[in-house]
């Protein structure tokens, strides 16, 4: 049972000491939450109050089957926005339309999330490198800034999912600012970053929602024209079953599964970034994948829409002590007294409050610091970065996010196409090879015996590579050369391309009258070496355990160690034992 319900762990030993913390760190997310979600739910082109919704039922689901226990679940701006670029390629009319549209959405997010947990397949988020995700996230948080320069400048603006139609379309309005939006924004903008440089223990997200509240009810700010949040519907949202069409499942299956593997993501890399600081193990990847599918799902029944871990919210929660997932359920009691007796206040919440706690808390995803590490350091990974923030930028955050993993798996292709193959040699008579590059001043280099190194498993897709690298090292070597020694330390897998075109290797070399030995196999490789045809070719008594013993044996075949003799003895007898039980 703890295992469906993580929640039933760390209830069991709960302490009475850990209730203040939860109950502080609950109402310190709360407040937060509260203006956060309404402005997150702007962001993805809803009516704030689903923001409020969206932080009710998915995140008490996760309070009870979510595996960390520190980090914050709810709206976030990273899917907000893909929620709103994802849409607005459809033509969508109304806002009825588009909020049911919504609500399918965050039900096929849930399942496909859930679907995923169940098969066990939290694997895939590893194709999602960080590259990948910096480029991503960096190019949505300035898509997310001048999403909201309408809200800012308090002007109208036809919406786009390319930036520089969006630039162009606010240029065009600029002889429309309302400087008195613009005024509020501003001083919205300096007083959350003056709180974060100088008064962290002060919400400051809280403070200028109050301030903004207070401004317009009692100057009337109103009557300038700015604009405002408007009614938000009091009450807790009802029960409704989202409504499916064929035609909207098919139109909205690619972000469905964009927002379901960036959501995870999200929340193991939060969850695993506190852990690392708090140097607890409790998260399950597919436990993760479980909870957060059944808390979209749950949400979608109730008028949310796609929910995460937030980055900030879950560092506030961290560092107010948080202890359990309990502290969930008093952010949550919060949100449900907001929606009961606190709506009728936030119909004086200028827009350009929202949109500069939104600006603040995104603009921290722009991540020049990795751009400029990778650019110094890995400027093949810079190429990925790079080509994936100029895809989300210019063209889609869906094709971004394809394209950039589309990137990194050529790139990985291409690294494990051509690994590092190269020449050791013996430093000083010890037991220690080296590369005679690196190493060149101390390494003894033979010419009548070469021994090289390659650094990755040998595969359909380098076997070519392996084998023109050793030729052209065989023929550098020149008529001198007597003997070459593998050493496979480094190779963890032979696959049967492979496995073919080192045996036809190893016997013409043989045909030159060469000797080939291989050392320092693991066991997996020597398990492979025994079940194909490679040990006929090598014969066991060319297979060692240490490349000094094959040197040793090179030099007078007569001294072979009983260790070498004994490890190709039992791996044959291994060998033959699997095919008998085959």
């Amino acid at each position: 049972m703890k295992n469906i319900f993580p929640f039933l762990d760390w209830i069991s030993s709960y302490k009475k000491t850990d209730f203040v913390k939860d109950l502080l760190a609950g109402i310190t997310v709360g407040i937060v939450l509260v203006p956060q979600g309404m402005a997150y739910a702007m962001i993805a082109g809803l009516p704030p109050v689903h923001g409020l919704y969206a932080s009710l039922f998915p995140v008490l689901v996760y309070a009870l089957l979510g595996t960390s226990r520190k980090i914050a679940v709810g709206p976030v701006a990273m899917d907000s926005l893909l929620v709103a670029v994802g849409l607005g390629t459809l033509a969508i009319t109304g806002v009825e339309n588009y909020i049911k549209m919504v609500v399918v959405l965050a039900l096929m997010v849930g399942v496909i999330q859930f679907l995923l947990g169940v098969l066990r397949m939290g694997f895939l988020v590893n194709f999602l490198s960080k590259p990948v995700i910096s480029g991503f996230t960096s190019a949505a948080a300035i898509i997310i800034v001048f999403s909201q320069m309408k809200h800012l400048l308090g002007i109208s603006v036809v919406g786009s999912n390319r930036i520089y139609k969006t630039v162009i379309n606010i240029f065009y309005k600029l002889g429309e600012i309302n400087y008195v939006d613009f005024s509020i924004g501003l001083v919205g903008i300096a007083l959350l970053l003056g709180f974060k440089k100088w008064a962290k223990n002060i919400p400051g997200i809280l403070v200028i929602v109050v301030l903004g509240i207070v401004a317009v009810y009692f100057f009337q700010l109103e009557t300038y024209g700015i604009k405002l949040v408007g009614n938000v519907p009091s009450g807790l949202p009802s029960f409704i079953m989202p409504t499916l069409n064929i035609e909207d499942v098919k139109q909205l299956a690619p972000i469905a599964i964009a927002l379901a593997l960036v959501g995870y993501l999200e929340a193991i890399s939060i969850g695993k970034a506190i852990e690392d600081k708090t140097g607890e193990d409790t998260i399950k990847a597919n436990q993760e994948l479980i909870a957060l599918g059944s808390s979209n799902i749950v949400g979608s029944f109730f008028q949310g829409y796609p929910v995460t871990a937030s980055f900030s919210r879950s560092a506030i929660s961290f560092d107010a002590g948080t202890k359990t997932n309990l502290s969930a359920v008093f952010s949550v009691i919060l949100v449900v007294l907001t929606l009961l007796f606190l709506t009728p206040l936030f119909k004086f919440l200028p827009n350009a409050i929202l949109a500069s706690i939104i600006m603040v808390s995104v603009v921290k995803l722009i991540d020049i610091k990795y751009f400029k590490y990778l650019w110094s350091n890995r400027k093949d990974e810079f190429f990925v970065m790079l080509v994936t923030f100029l895809i989300t930028l210019f063209i889609g955050i869906t094709q971004g996010i394809l394209i950039g993993v589309l990137c990194s798996l050529l790139l990985m292709v291409y690294r494990t196409s051509k690994p590092h193959f190269v020449e050791i040699g013996n430093i000083g008579n010890s037991d220690y090879y080296k590369n005679v590059i690196r190493f060149a001043d101390e390494v003894v280099v033979r010419n009548d015996l070469l021994i090289v190194r390659f650094d990755s498993q040998l595969y359909f897709g380098n076997s070519a590579y392996f084998k023109k690298q050793l030729l052209k090292h065989i023929k550098a070597k020149g008529p001198a050369l007597k003997g070459i020694i593998l050493n496979a330390e480094s190779i963890n897998y032979i696959d049967a391309t492979a496995a073919d075109m080192l045996t036809k290797l190893i016997h013409d070399i043989r045909e030159r009258e060469l000797q080939f030995y291989i050392a320092g196999a693991i066991g997996p490789t020597r398990d492979i070496i025994f079940s194909t045809g490679i040990i006929k070719e090598l014969q066991r008594e060319f297979l060692f355990v240490k490349t000094k013993e094959a040197v040793d044996f090179f030099d007078d075949p007569n001294e072979i160690s009983l260790l070498a003799a004994k490890v190709a003895y039992e791996n044959s007898r291994m060998a033959k034992a699997k095919r008998n039980i085959n």
